[in-house]
């Protein structure tokens, strides 16, 4: 970790600029991120921070399984012993030694695949083992948080995590942290419950004013939940449902203090993820904030906020976002990003995760939870669909025909990020050779690379997921894709079958991390195909076709993206603006000219896609 104890000391002495300290810009995204060595780094900075969310191109890690590049933070400063520290690295549940240093040491590895943002799996203090599923796992992946005022010391100290941001700022690469509202670490218990199972008890049989404890006295007279801290101060009771308790030892391990105090939990049971429990009850056990309560939205506010404040951060991916009710969201979205612009953040990306597959229950938390932007999990389903073969291009139509269901309509789809796999459900490497079992491997990468030229050339923020450069696969489902990206001691990583062969770590050979560097490139070089709006112009009901175009309003020409999602050669004529005459090629065989006005003549391979640019009307 040469390079990163090299950056974290210059930063903590601030006499050496630290764009000095690291390799030159690559120049992936020129067009997007325009940088010569002249500039300094104040000014690469003040350029990154004027781009829009739509240029991003996102790339999202787990801090524990991206890079070790600091040995010595391995057991997080706990005993070495794997249930105190949740350190085995051959256990594919526990911590295997990924930090914030080895992300600094890999940022040039970033750079050159075209990544221009970094979103991070949560950094922040968490409990390092509690039982889950009847067995002991750690809290690798950031999602049991006691301190949210710190990064996890398995990840590195406050010093490691400003380091790691004025060195990505430093080439133009913004920092996304994934953050946590809906739930802390499962600290909490149930006397009713001892072997912590509870079953969701509702508000209608446990009203918060009349359930007491045992002899079922009265509690919390007056109170009606009207959202008013004045109703809120009559809340003093939190045994309306269960009879919660913090057990010896654990008082005071959550931060801020506030938050330890069983009066800012619903403390009802285990969500069934269904009607009430879905925001009211506990995620899996993990202890589910009174997002309702005044106390509790200032708080989070003010440690999120304290975030962009101390750090610089520049968006945020929001957890569990449709476990909080709306009007958490209606109050804190707007004081983050007054905060982030405050601190010289106008662009401040915000984008809440939503588990729903349909557009129309997305575009629900847009409209009245107002949220700027959720991860477009429609675009996941029917594009991973359509290049395994079991959709046909006509859905992808439908589903970006949804668009105006958005609160901002299609101009605010263009902020949705869009994936194809995530640490939750599995890789789209894993998805494609589950679908074709017994297809070679030239197959595999052509449908792969498919997939990815269906995200990064499409409106949204394309987000790629750590490794699916390396062709990383993985048998999916919940925890299916989190490998390590270097030699992992996980015996099932090593034995998992890869896109494009199994290759040294971080391999910027790699078929795949080549692919999608070129695409990278491809988009940086036309704003069209960033921020323009698109039209979809062809799309056939069997694998095969699929074509649109992409314009930005009052400018000339617009942008034809064709795919050839098909195992067939294909021949077709396609519909673009009647202006559009004479065509130059971004990649593939354009066309020099349309054949007549308002229509194009393509040919494409299986699998693959071109791209072509009109120079608009003709003299």
């Amino acid at each position: 970790m040469a390079r990163s104890r090299q950056v974290i000391k210059a930063l903590m002495g601030g006499a050496v600029c630290v764009a000095a300290l690291l390799t030159p810009a690559l120049a992936v995204q020129a067009s997007v991120q325009p940088q010569t060595q002249a500039q300094t780094s104040a000014g690469i900075v003040e350029a990154m921070r004027q781009r829009p969310p739509q240029d991003e191109v996102i790339y999202f890690l787990l801090p524990d399984r991206f890079a070790n590049g600091d040995t010595s933070n391995d057991h997080g400063g706990y005993a070495p012993d794997r249930l105190v520290s949740g350190f085995d690295a051959a256990n594919p549940e526990f911590y295997h030694g990924g930090d914030l240093a080895g992300i600094i040491d890999r940022l040039d590895y970033l750079q050159s695949l075209g990544a221009t943002a970094v979103w991070m799996a949560p950094i922040f203090k968490n409990k390092p083992v509690q039982p889950t599923a009847g067995r002991p796992m750690a809290g690798f992946h950031g999602y049991w948080i006691t301190d949210f005022t710190r990064p996890d010391p398995h990840f590195g100290e406050p010093e490691t995590m400003k380091a790691l941001v004025a060195a990505a700022h430093a080439r133009g690469i913004k920092v996304y942290l994934d953050i946590v509202t809906n739930h802390t670490a499962d600290v909490i218990q149930y006397r009713e419950c001892p072997k912590n199972d509870c079953a969701y008890r509702s508000v209608a049989d446990y009203p918060y004013t009349r359930q007491g404890g045992v002899d079922g006295a009265p509690i919390n007279e007056g109170f009606r939940g009207d959202g008013s801290a004045a109703d809120f101060a009559r809340l003093t009771n939190p045994n309306w449902a269960y009879t919660p308790y913090v057990p010896a030892g654990e008082e005071t391990v959550k931060v801020p203090a506030w938050l330890n105090d069983p009066i800012y939990y619903h403390n009802r049971g285990d969500s069934t993820f269904r009607n009430e429990s879905s925001t009211h009850g506990d995620f899996a056990g993990l202890d589910d904030l009174f997002t309702e309560n005044p106390r509790v939205v200032e708080g989070m506010i003010e440690i999120f906020g304290g975030w962009i404040d101390e750090y610089g951060i520049d968006g945020f991916r929001i957890d569990t976002a449709k476990h909080v009710n709306p009007e958490f969201w209606q109050a804190f979205v707007p004081a983050i990003l007054e905060r982030a612009k405050a601190r010289g953040i106008p662009n401040f990306h915000i984008f809440g995760e939503v588990y729903d597959h349909d557009p129309a229950g997305l575009a629900r938390h847009t409209r009245i939870d107002k949220l700027p932007a959720v991860l477009d999990f429609a675009f996941q389903s029917v594009a991973t669909d359509v290049a395994t073969g079991a959709k046909a291009p006509h859905d992808l139509a439908l589903m970006f025909a949804a668009d105006a269901l958005y609160e901002g309509g299609a101009q605010a789809a263009l902020q949705l990020p869009t994936f194809l796999g995530n640490h939750d459900m599995g890789r789209i490497g894993g998805f494609i050779h589950k679908a074709h079992p017994q297809a070679d491997d030239a197959e595999l990468l052509a449908r792969s690379k498919l997939a990815h030229a269906l995200m990064m050339f499409s409106r949204g923020v394309p987000t790629l997921y750590y490794g699916d450069e390396q062709g990383f696969a993985g048998e999916g489902g919940y925890g299916g894709g989190r490998q390590d990206m270097w030699d992992s001691q996980v015996e099932a990583y090593r034995n998992e079958p890869r896109l494009g062969g199994h290759r040294p770590a971080y391999d910027q050979q790699a078929p795949l991390y080549q692919a999608i560097a070129e695409m990278a490139r491809l988009r940086a070089g036309d704003a069209n195909l960033r921020r323009g709006l698109q039209t979809v112009r062809a799309a056939a009901e069997e694998p095969g076709l699929f074509a649109f175009t992409r314009a930005i309003a009052e400018q000339p020409g617009e942008t034809l993206v064709v795919f050839n999602t098909g195992a067939k050669p294909l021949n077709a004529n396609i519909q673009v603006d009647i202006d559009s005459v004479r065509w130059s090629t971004t990649r593939g065989d354009c066309p020099a000219t349309s054949i007549a006005p308002g229509t194009v003549r393509v040919s494409l391979a299986p699998f693959e896609y071109m791209i072509c640019k009109s120079e608009g009307p003709s003299a």
